[in-house]
């Protein structure tokens, strides 16, 4: 009886211990692992067939653009933008040879690329379109400026982000810093502004640090993410995201706690840690998968593409 009750013992020891690595397989997986060149800011995902694009902050100019395979070992593509448009400077007189957070959607048959051209700290900004029907064939249609900010506005119109509503109406949120995150009607037609400028999020008790919206719609919400605080710092930013909710496109958005985003509110998605600090600036993905930059502390500090499947807990908010 003793030796049976020992061998009895192993075996649910080893059962456990087989379910504990199954569960630890399973929630590590959730972390891809990629390959090749990763380097990037502000990244935007989208598959075209079975090819995967990534566009970010260019570097050294234009738009930088990755491409991958497979979803997990990426390579470089060409640049956009390796020689600016005249137009910009009519707008934008200072702005940096490197064009900041594209936004890449697909919607009514064409996939539309939304970008910013700017100077660090200045809100002397715009947002322009670039459109294609197909990424692969690098053809891409210069639809022009979309929105701007000059000096004396209280926002900043750069990180444009496409979003589609309930009702297959397509919006634009935008903004960094001043008074926060803008959100605006688009044209079906023209992808461009029409109709009233709303304010979805602030933090006025933070110096305004808050930026790079992202705003998907699931299950009866709209989810909004954004980062705070700062980035571009290496290992020493403190960029960190965070996330609201509400069943109007419009708002008001709240984080878990009820708190209004627009009263600095956000319930805090990811912080980093040890090896990856300051992640921030996200994309999602089918409400699946969700990409942003962080800072490698293993890698110099070097702002690194990070992609994991996005989860939805029973209250029905994000998890990964």
């Amino acid at each position: 009886m003793k030796r049976k009750g020992k061998g009895f013992k192993l075996k649910i020891a080893l059962l456990v211990l087989v379910a504990c690595l199954s569960i630890s397989s399973s929630a590590s997986a959730s972390f891809w692992s990629l390959t090749g060149d990763l380097q990037i800011h502000d990244p935007s995902i989208i598959k075209e067939g079975n090819t995967w694009y990534t566009f970010g902050t260019g570097s050294p100019n234009g738009i930088r653009v990755l491409r991958s395979d497979n979803g997990t070992n990426w390579y470089q593509a060409p640049t956009i933008f390796p020689t600016a448009p005249s137009w910009w400077a009519n707008y934008v007189p200072n702005y940096e040879k490197n064009q900041w957070a594209p936004d890449i959607s697909y919607y009514n048959g064409r996939y539309w690329l939304y970008y910013s051209v700017s100077s660090f700290g200045s809100n002397t900004s715009l947002i322009g379109l670039l459109s294609t029907s197909s990424i692969t064939s690098g053809q891409w249609r210069d639809d022009g400026l979309v929105t701007r900010s000059v000096s004396s506005n209280n926002y900043n119109a750069i990180d444009g982000d496409l979003v589609i509503d309930k009702d297959g109406n397509p919006w634009l949120s935008f903004g960094s810093f001043w008074s926060g995150i803008k959100l605006t009607r688009l044209d079906k037609t023209t992808m461009k502004p029409t109709g009233s400028l709303y304010s979805i999020a602030a933090r006025p008790n933070n110096n305004g640090a808050v930026e790079a919206p992202n705003i998907v719609y699931r299950n009866g919400y709209y989810y909004l993410f954004v980062s705070f605080d700062s980035c571009c710092q290496g290992v020493n930013s403190t960029y960190k995201m965070a996330v609201g909710r509400s069943t109007s496109i419009t708002g008001p958005y709240v984080d878990k706690n009820g708190v209004n985003m627009l009263n600095g509110g956000g319930t805090i998605f990811d912080t980093g840690n040890d090896r990856w600090k300051g992640p921030g600036h996200s994309d999602i993905l089918n409400n699946n998968l969700i990409v942003r930059h962080s800072y490698d502390a293993l890698n110099n500090g070097m702002p690194t593409m990070l992609i994991n499947d996005l989860y939805w807990d029973s209250s029905g908010w994000p998890t990964y």
